[in-house]
């Protein structure tokens, strides 16, 4: 059974900057891919960034420039530096790993139970 656990979020003022951490019950790299999504209150759960097993990066337009998702082997973790926050930002983060691939579209159907990120303004 996958289980993915993240941690990192919190409440920090517009401007600020947060790491997440997602850790993986199996090894990260036996993933085709992992991501970060985030929801906020009254919209759809949305792509913020995914790496697959072979480092190609992927990320939201909202998000470009500001935040960079990355892996950690020692760690066995996958993370997600976000800087610059806004308050648009605000949203449950969750961490999601694909073990299949259609093309270059990552399935992604292993999720963590999510970690709140506010940015206050």
């Amino acid at each position: 059974q996958v289980q993915l656990v993240e941690s990192g979020g919190g409440l920090v003022q517009a401007g600020g900057s947060l790491r997440l951490s997602c850790a993986a019950s199996g090894s990260i790299f036996s993933f085709k891919a992992m991501g970060w999504y985030r929801q906020a209150p009254g919209r759809q759960r949305e792509l913020v960034a995914g790496i697959t097993s072979g480092g190609i990066t992927n990320y939201a337009d909202s998000v470009k420039g500001r935040f960079t998702i990355s892996r950690d082997s020692a760690r066995n973790t996958v993370n997600l530096q976000m800087n610059s926050l806004k308050p648009d930002d605000t949203a449950v983060y969750y961490c999601a790993a694909a073990s299949t691939m259609v093309g270059v579209t990552a399935l992604y159907t292993y999720w963590g139970q999510g970690t709140q990120v506010t940015v206050s303004s």
